[in-house]
């Protein structure tokens, strides 16, 4: 599995599995734990979850999905509530997650979004969990630029290693500015939803012409276009969300597919990025 380098010298992988609306449903439990440890098996040892999905439940999906594999081969990542992150609370959270994974340590983890909890306070909790050994190392959730810049005028607020925020061929805002500002902070940035959501912009994406051509001749379907985007910008790692097997394989196979120059152009004109500031978009 291909890999990017974090700013303390620790490696994560560029296509992990994401967990978001898992273990909400007990009748989908078997499925929800098999497409995870199917993905395992495949390379996809980075998962992502957070205490919000499910109410825990996700984190649950996840341990039991886990147990029977070597935990130093995978690459564990949750985040707190942002009503969570003070220091009477956090410390509880992350134990809680702990406890649902079946784990005694995460490889990484985040403030989900900003909330009334100064940064400062959070940060210094989460260093706190380094030198403990709970975690490995720490970063964020839906940031905007200048939240980061507040982030790193705190002390040890750049040690944060990455910025998860919503990212795909649709929603391009954070190329105005955020993407390049991490990228010169040498921050990685998580995509997820790179597939986007259900909805009117996602059947704007999979049907329109230029997309169901250049799949066609990659012999690749429209998801599998829309994955490979995301994957060919540099200081990227993204973690779709995939339930079904062939989901899983194509997503891996997307890692292999690289972009013409033309082609990117052609989907530029499509979708084209903001030349302007824009509202970091959420899910």
């Amino acid at each position: 599995m291909d890999k990017l380098l974090l700013k303390n010298g620790n490696y994560i992988p560029k296509l992990g599995q994401g967990t978001w609306r898992l273990g909400e449903d007990s009748r989908k439990r078997k499925v929800e734990v098999e497409a995870l440890q199917f993905g395992i098996n495949k390379g996809l040892n980075l998962i992502d979850t957070a205490e919000m999905y499910g109410e825990g439940g996700a984190e649950l999906i996840v341990g039991e999905a886990i147990k029977d594999f070597n935990r130093k081969d995978l690459f564990l990542v949750s985040k707190v509530y942002p009503h969570n992150a003070s220091r009477r609370k956090i410390f509880s959270s992350v134990e809680n997650s702990l406890k649902r994974m079946g784990t005694d340590y995460l490889d990484l983890y985040l403030l989900h979004w900003r909330g009334t909890v100064p940064l400062k306070e959070t940060v210094d909790c989460f260093e706190e969990m380094v030198k403990q050994g709970i975690i490995k190392q720490w970063g964020v959730s839906n940031f905007d630029t200048e939240d980061m810049e507040e982030l790193f005028s705190i002390e040890k607020g750049s040690n944060c290693v990455i910025n998860q925020v919503l990212y795909h061929l649709g929603s391009r805002g954070t190329e105005y500015d955020l993407q390049s500002w991490l990228m010169k902070n040498n921050t990685v940035m998580m995509a997820y939803c790179p597939l986007a959501q259900g909805g009117f912009l996602r059947e704007e994406l999979v049907n329109n012409k230029s997309v169901m051509e250049i799949a066609k001749n990659h012999n690749i379907s429209v998801y599998q276009l829309l994955l490979s985007f995301v994957l060919n910008r540099k200081n990227i790692v993204t973690i779709p969300k995939a339930i079904k097997k062939e989901h899983i394989q194509d997503n891996i196979a997307s890692l292999k597919i690289i972009l013409k120059e033309d082609e990117l152009e052609r989907l530029n004109r499509e979708f084209p990025a903001p030349n302007f500031k824009t509202w970091l978009d959420v899910v």
